[in-house]
C-alpha cells in the first residue's frame, strides 16, 4: 500500500513511478522472505479481488482471515508512507496466522524518492529490523 500524506500528493495525485516502485518493492520483499528460508510464497489469486482497495493495516484483522484462506502460516503486511518527495518510510509487520501475534515489525526512513533509495531501504529493513531467518 502507498500512503501519500505529502502536499505534492494532495495537489498532483498518484504518480506512476511510485506505483512502479511499490510493485517492485512488493516483489523484492516476497523474494527476500522466501530466500531467507522463513517463508514459502502461497498463491494469492483466490483473495486478490477481495484484497484490492483494502487498507490491510486497519481492516480489523481481515488480512489474517485472507491469509488463512490461502493456507499461509505467516501474514506480512507492508506499506510505504510518503511524507514529502524527500522523506518516505517503508513499514512491514509479520504475524503468526494461527495466533495473530506479531512475529516481527520494522520501519525504515529513506531520503529520496528514487528506485535506489526504495531498494536500499527495503534491504536495510529486512536485514537489520525484521530478521526473517529468525522467524
Amino acid at each position: 500500500m502507498f500512503d501519500d500524506t505529502s502536499l505534492q500528493g494532495q495537489m498532483q495525485g498518484p504518480r506512476s513511478d511510485e506505483q512502479t516502485r511499490l510493485s517492485a518493492l512488493d516483489t523484492a520483499l516476497r523474494d527476500a522472505l522466501v530466500h531467507s528460508g522463513c517463508c514459502v510464497q502461497v498463491d494469492l489469486t483466490p483473495i486478490a479481488q477481495q484484497a484490492q482497495g483494502i487498507d490491510l493495516r486497519s481492516c480489523g484483522g481481515c488480512e489474517m482471515d485472507m491469509a488463512r484462506k490461502v493456507g499461509a502460516t505467516i501474514s506480512v503486511t507492508g506499506w510505504v508512507q510518503k511524507v514529502s518527495n524527500l522523506i518516505l518510510n517503508i513499514n512491514v509487520v509479520a504475524r503468526d496466522v494461527t495466533t495473530g501475534k506479531v512475529i516481527s515489525a520494522g520501519s525504515v526512513d529513506i531520503r529520496g524518492n528514487t528506485d535506489e533509495s526504495w531498494s536500499r531501504g527495503l534491504s536495510y529493513l529486512v536485514r537489520e529490523r525484521l530478521h526473517p531467518s529468525d522467524w
